[in-house]
Formats: structure tokens, sequence, C-alpha cells
């Protein structure tokens, strides 16, 4: 029998690819700084995953004030994007490792799609990515399926060969309603029991431990 062909990974990219967690907290600072209430980083990470304006709706006052939080929140974000944005220790060597062995690779995103390639093409992630599907590449965002299924037409994978990667609940829920395995990762944003109630097929508690995770699936 011919050998199985290598299964596709998709990524989160905040938290789980890019240490860009404490720059989002700090752009969300910036949109509520003067608006009265701000949410606290606890609660704005329990939403990360979701779309921005999903977020910034349940903490507005008035659904009026979603278009003005929102830019102000963007205003900081393509200001400060180049300064704060990085990848996490190793990750872009594991994503190189990944390609060069054949693993189709995507991204899956609560990002606009504009900003997704903007931070790949900032940390060099780019060149390896078959697929980058963001918030507004299809009418449903995570935790829906919808983005996990897009992702694997693209790369040309069925849900049984591939794996998702991602620190928030709605990242292993989504890949869980695709069919798809998934993988908690630790070093991300949110806790481990948060993470642990989302099912995922493994805990991954660094970077490191991804390639042998890949190689065994």
């Amino acid at each position: 029998m011919p050998a199985p062909r290598p299964i596709a990974v998709l990524f989160d990219l905040d938290g789980t690819l890019v240490d860009t967690v404490p720059f989002i907290l700090a752009a969300v600072r910036h949109a509520f700084d003067g608006y009265g209430s701000c949410p606290s980083d606890a609660q704005w990470i329990a939403g990360i995953g979701t779309p921005l304006r999903t977020q910034l709706a349940g903490f507005a006052r008035r659904a009026e004030d979603v278009d003005v939080l929102f830019r102000r929140y963007r205003a900081y974000w393509l200001a400060e994007h180049d300064r704060m944005t990085r990848c996490f220790p190793g990750a872009l060597e594991l994503v190189a490792g990944l390609a060069a062995r054949g693993h189709p690779l995507g991204v899956v995103t609560a990002k606009v799609e504009e900003g997704a390639w903007r931070t790949l093409r900032h940390t060099g992630l780019d060149r390896y990515m078959g697929a980058v599907i963001g918030a507004d590449s299809c009418p449903r965002a995570k935790p829906d399926p919808e983005p996990v299924r897009l992702a694997l037409a693209r790369l040309g994978r069925a849900p049984e060969e591939a794996l998702m990667i991602g620190d928030s609940p709605h990242d292993l829920v989504a890949g869980r309603r695709a069919g798809v395995r998934t993988v908690a990762a630790l070093w991300g944003a949110c806790s481990a029991e948060a993470l642990a109630a989302a099912e995922p097929d493994h805990l991954a508690a660094a970077l490191g431990e991804l390639a042998a995770l890949v190689h065994a699936a």
C-alpha cells in the first residue's frame, strides 16, 4: 500500500504562532480609553478567537458605538503592528520544517484576511501558508466549522487528514465540529482549564512538542 500523504496542519495565528496577546490587549485599552469602562484583560481573553466587531459589541454600551471602538482599535493596531508583532521563539522554524516535509499548511484566524496577511508577511510565515482564512473569508467565523472546512478545501485535504492547533476554545471547537483532530496550545492566551474543557485531542505545553504530534497524527 502507498504511504499516507502528509497531513494538513492548520494554525490559529495570534497566541499560537505569533506572540501578540499583549499587543491585542494594548489595542483594546486604546479603543476604550475615555469611553467610561474597559473590559478587563481576562474578559477580553475569554473572547479571543472570535471576530473583533463581535467582541467589541459585547462591551459597547450602544450598538452605534461599535464602529467608533473598531476604528480606534484599528488605528492603534495599524500604527503599532510592526513594533509589537513577533513570532513565538521556534515558530518560524517549526513551520518551515513542516513545510519541508510536505505538510500543507494554513492559518484559520479571527483576524480579517488583510490583517492576517500583514502579520504573516511581517514575520516571514507567509511563504509557507497555502491557505489563509480570516474572519471575512466566509460568512461564519470560529467556533463554527466553516472556516476550517474552507481551509481544508483550499489545501486539498479531508478532515481526517488534518490537525488544528490553537490557543482558544473557539479554535478547538471549530476544528472538532469540522471533524479535524485538535491540539490545544497552552502557551497562548487561554488557561489550560478553559482549553481542556473544549476537549482537544492533545494538550501541548510548548511549541517544541508540535513536530512530534504532527508526525504521530
